[in-house]
C-alpha cells in the first residue's frame, strides 16, 4: 500500500469536492480548480475528507497511487490557501519591474527580458531583487517560477543569477594560483 496514497485528504470548511468519473472539481474561497486523475484510481468522499483507492492491484495502478492523492491535495491546498514561490535576483545591476502584466528583467544581457505573467498566476514585486509569484494552482506557479528562473540560472562562481529563496547554491572555488 502506497505511504502517501492512503493518507486521507482533508477539506477544509468552504471547500467542496466533487467526482465525475476520474475528473475531480474543487471549489473554495480562492477559485475553481479540477484535474484529471490518471486511470486504476478512484476518489471516495467520506465525513469531510476524499480517499484516494485504488481500482485494482496492478503494478499502473499502485505506481498511480501516490501521484492522485498529492494531485487531489494541491488541488484541495490551492483553493484554500494558494501556493507562492519567492525568487531572488543576485548580480551587480540584476533587477526586475513589474509593467502592467509584464516582468521586465535586467540580468546583463545586450537587451532587457520581458516575460508575460500568466493568467491566474500573480507576481509581486518585493524589491528589484526579490520577486514573489503566486496563485491557486501548484503546477503552473512551479513552472512560471522556473521559466523565470531559466533566464538566468545562478551560476556556481560568484552567485550571480536568479534562484528560489530557499535555494542553496553550492560555490566553487575560482582558478588556483599562477603554474
Amino acid at each position: 500500500m502506497s505511504r502517501i496514497g492512503r493518507l486521507p485528504v482533508a477539506l477544509p470548511a468552504g471547500v467542496t469536492l466533487e467526482v465525475a468519473g476520474l475528473q475531480v472539481s474543487v471549489k473554495g474561497p480562492k477559485g475553481r480548480l479540477s484535474q484529471v486523475l490518471p486511470n486504476g484510481v478512484r476518489v471516495v468522499l467520506s465525513a469531510g475528507q476524499a480517499v484516494v483507492e485504488r481500482v485494482s492491484d496492478d503494478r499502473t495502478a499502485r505506481s498511480m497511487h501516490g501521484l492522485a492523492r498529492t494531485l487531489v491535495r494541491n488541488l484541495v491546498d490551492g483553493v484554500a490557501s494558494g501556493f507562492q514561490r519567492t525568487l531572488e535576483i543576485n548580480g551587480v545591476g540584476y533587477r526586475v519591474e513589474l509593467k502592467k502584466r509584464y516582468l521586465v528583467f535586467s540580468l546583463g544581457y545586450s537587451h532587457p527580458i520581458y516575460f508575460e505573467i500568466p493568467e491566474g498566476v500573480d507576481a509581486r514585486v518585493e524589491s528589484p531583487t526579490r520577486l514573489t509569484v503566486s496563485g491557486i494552482d501548484r503546477q503552473l506557479i512551479g513552472a512560471t517560477a522556473a521559466k523565470i528562473r531559466s533566464f538566468r540560472s545562478p551560476e556556481p562562481y560568484k552567485g550571480k543569477g536568479i534562484k528560489y529563496l530557499d535555494e542553496v547554491v553550492r560555490r566553487k572555488e575560482g582558478k588556483s594560483g599562477a603554474r
